[in-house]
C-alpha cells in the first residue's frame, strides 16, 4: 500500500516538461527514484547522509543536502516527499522554506500516512506492532509516538498555511478513515513562507 504514495508523487511524469528540477525532502536510501524519469536534475534532503551515499540509485543524485535550510540560489518545479512531513519537529519552518524554493508554477507533493486516524492506528498495531512485541517485548506505540510528532491533519494545515491551492487524496473512505493521503501544493504565499522562515529558522 506504501506504493501508492510513491506512484500519487510521480505520477505527473507523463505530463511534466523534460528536465524538470525536482528536490525531494527526506530521501533516505533513494528508494522513491525507482518511480521517476531518469531525465532529471534531481536534489535531495537527507540528514543521515549514508542512505543516499550507499544507494545504488546515487547516480541519480546531482547535490544532496543534510537540511532543506541549507539550499541557497534554487528554484525547484518540483518538491516531493514520501512518508516524511510526519517526522519533523520544525515542520512549518521546513514547509515554509519549500515554499520559497519553488518556482513559479511549480508544485509540492507529498505523500504522508494518516496518523491519528483509527485505520492508520489499527494497521500498524495489528501488523509491526505485534511482530515488534513479539520480537522484542516492547510496546510499539511509545516508539510511533516519538518517531510520528505531527498527524495528517496537523500536516494539512501546515500545507493549507503557506499555500494557496491544496488538492487532497486519500486511499480510504475520506480523511478521518484512510491509510495515506497525498497533497498537491501550488501557489505559496511568499511573503508568509518568507516571514515565518526567517523567524523560525
Amino acid at each position: 500500500m506504501e506504493a501508492w504514495m510513491h506512484r500519487r508523487v510521480a505520477r505527473d511524469f507523463a505530463t511534466r516538461k523534460a528536465f524538470s528540477r525536482t528536490l525531494e525532502i527526506g530521501a533516505g536510501n533513494l528508494n522513491h527514484v525507482q518511480y521517476e524519469p531518469e531525465n532529471e536534475i534531481y536534489d535531495v534532503v537527507e540528514e543521515l547522509t549514508e542512505l543516499p551515499e550507499k544507494s545504488p540509485h546515487r547516480h541519480s543524485i546531482r547535490h544532496a543536502y543534510r537540511r532543506v535550510a541549507e539550499i541557497q540560489n534554487e528554484k525547484y518545479d518540483r518538491i516531493i516527499s514520501v512518508a516524511v512531513l510526519e517526522h519533523f519537529c520544525d515542520l512549518p519552518t521546513a514547509v515554509a522554506k519549500c515554499g520559497l524554493l519553488l518556482a513559479n508554477g511549480g508544485q509540492m507533493r507529498i505523500g504522508i500516512p494518516s496518523e491519528g486516524t483509527i485505520l492508520w492506528k489499527l494497521g500498524w498495531w495489528l501488523t509491526t506492532g505485534i511482530e515488534f512485541r513479539a520480537r522484542h517485548g516492547l510496546n510499539y506505540g511509545v516508539l510511533m509516538r516519538h518517531e510520528h510528532v505531527n498527524t495528517a491533519e496537523e500536516i494539512d494545515g501546515v500545507l493549507r498555511f503557506f499555500f494557496k491551492t491544496v488538492r487532497r487524496e486519500v486511499l480510504g473512505l475520506m480523511p478521518t478513515l484512510s491509510i495515506y493521503q497525498y497533497f498537491e501544493c501550488s501557489d505559496p504565499d511568499s511573503e508568509r513562507c518568507h516571514r515565518i522562515f526567517e523567524r523560525t529558522r
